[in-house]
């Protein structure tokens, strides 16, 4: 069924494209750029006014609540083929599936949101790298040619929305082949293999931007990398400095080429240490900045200055506490979105402790508060 808006989109003079690159710039805006990460699964199944609405999935959520508008294009810079999702056994709460990765993963049987306890992956040694980079990595694959055509024709020049390229990641899919902890073994035992997966990773996006780069007009980069938790990234900083830093500085000397400076990450946790180098490697927007992980973002924007852009930065756990915390909350970022180089949204999926009525709050206030006057 087609998602019906349950609120009207918020008032503006510029474009969602105008508006976005203008406060990613420090210049002025009409008002903020208005969009969210989204909500976690058991959110369509609990908030009436999604099952009442038919809203399903974080796209048709987006409509639904008339967010402004903001697009990607991938360059096919991981496993093709991925590995075939299978079910390998099941008990009375949980089953064992092969996912995607090629990782043996314990996932509940009602498949509610939670993170799937991984019990094996298909590589294990330097050999099993080899195997896989050969059938599921090759950089010359034809699978890895890009119909730019295509994607002019989806996404003009003349579109009013920003568009973005994806990067991929350096080391959130290795951490993802390998699990957690066969990450941090590796790093000891394999360096080599880990620096080669790192490796083949940065070639496989250099292939896809130098098909696309110059030839789509893109607003800006974008890149996923999740190798942070709450006490701070899995992998050494050192590492980071030595293996890491240097690929990212590859992609943004292709990125600079073509007039992209903005180049955004997600990455959850406390970020804060390898901040950084985030930075010195080009990538110099956070998404979604957890708040609870790395603080509010307020302290390290005041850092870092205008080389540090923030997408995310709402406390989720302000949201579950209901519309006075909200309130104290959205107060606090004031100063941030008005300063620019900031855009206001909740620091990860928004969970499903958060009540509907307090969230329809949030957006009011959100509103009233970043929106046009």
């Amino acid at each position: 069924m087609a998602i019906v808006p349950s609120r009207p989109k918020w008032k503006g003079t510029m474009t969602d494209r105008e508006r976005f690159n203008r406060q990613m710039h420090f210049q002025p805006v009409d008002r903020c750029f208005n969009c969210e990460f989204g909500f976690w699964e058991e959110n369509f199944h609990s908030w009436s006014m999604f099952t009442k609405n038919g809203v399903t999935k974080n796209t048709e959520a987006d409509r639904f609540f008339n967010f402004d508008v903001y697009a990607g294009v991938g360059l096919s810079a991981y496993l093709n083929p991925a590995f075939e999702t299978k079910v390998i056994r099941q008990t009375a709460t949980t089953k064992i599936i092969q996912n995607g990765e090629g990782l043996l993963a314990e996932v509940p049987l009602d498949g509610h949101d939670t993170i799937p306890h991984f019990i094996k992956s298909s590589i294990e040694k330097p050999e099993d790298w080899e195997r896989v980079k050969a059938e599921r990595l090759n950089v010359n694959s034809p699978s890895r040619i890009i119909d730019v055509k295509a994607l002019k024709e989806h996404h003009p020049a003349g579109r009013d929305y920003p568009l973005h390229v994806h990067c991929g990641s350096m080391i959130g899919h290795v951490r993802d082949m390998l699990t957690f902890e066969g990450l941090a073994y590796a790093l000891y035992d394999y360096p080599e293999m880990v620096e080669d997966m790192i490796e083949t990773l940065c070639q496989l996006v250099e292939r896809g931007l130098d098909q696309v780069l110059g030839k789509i007009d893109f607003d800006f980069a974008g890149g996923w990398e999740d190798i942070c938790f709450k006490n701070g990234p899995i992998v050494p900083p050192s590492f980071f400095d030595d293996v890491i830093v240097p690929r990212y500085k590859r992609i943004h000397k292709r990125l600079a080429a073509a007039g992209i400076d903005v180049w955004y990450t997600d990455c959850d946790g406390d970020i804060r240490p390898i901040l950084q180098r985030f930075l010195d490697g080009g990538i110099n927007c956070m998404f979604p900045w957890e708040v609870n992980s790395s603080g509010h973002p307020g302290e390290s924007l005041d850092k870092y200055g205008r080389q540090l852009l923030v997408m995310g930065g709402v406390d989720k756990i302000k949201l579950g506490e209901g519309p006075a915390a909200i309130k104290a909350y959205l107060e606090t970022l004031e100063p941030l979105v008005k300063r620019g180089g900031f855009i206001p949204h909740c620091d990860h999926r928004c969970p499903p402790n958060v009540k509907e009525q307090d969230y329809i709050y949030y957006l009011d206030l959100k509103e009233k508060m970043f929106g046009m006057a």
